[in-house]
């Protein structure tokens, strides 16, 4: 199995940038499809990026689209997102997970089997 820890969260406020990391142990992350994932306090969990074990294919949440950018270094066992330009409304936990099933990762939250704790990111307005 593969065990997940995210960081680079903290408090920033609204139009500010925060990249967020994830490290991957136990296996290497080039087996595994990624994801990101967040929870606002109160909410359900929801999607918001996913790359493919290459790192060639990716997707995003409409609300983020332009602003967030998903990467990973495969080499380097660890996946990144780059948030720009944030919203006091996406305050949240953020998750990363892994899907060893597929070279395509996915917006479906089942399709994970592997999660991190998560990192918390407060934005103030």
């Amino acid at each position: 199995q593969v065990q997940l820890r995210e960081s680079g969260g903290g408090s920033v406020q609204a139009g500010d940038s925060l990249r967020l990391s994830c490290a991957a142990s136990g296996r290497a992350l080039g087996a595994f499809a990624m994801g990101w994932f967040r929870q606002p306090p109160g909410k359900e969990r929801e999607f918001v990026a996913h790359i493919s074990v290459s790192g060639a294919t990716v997707q995003y949440a409409d609300s983020v689209k332009g602003r967030f950018t998903i990467s990973r270094d495969n080499p380097l066992g660890t996946m990144f997102l780059q948030m720009n330009s944030l919203r006091s409304g996406e305050a949240a936990t953020y998750y990363c997970a892994a899907n060893e099933h597929s070279q395509y990762g996915s917006d479906w939250q089942g399709t994970y089997r592997y999660w991190g704790r998560g990192t918390q990111v407060t934005v103030s307005s």
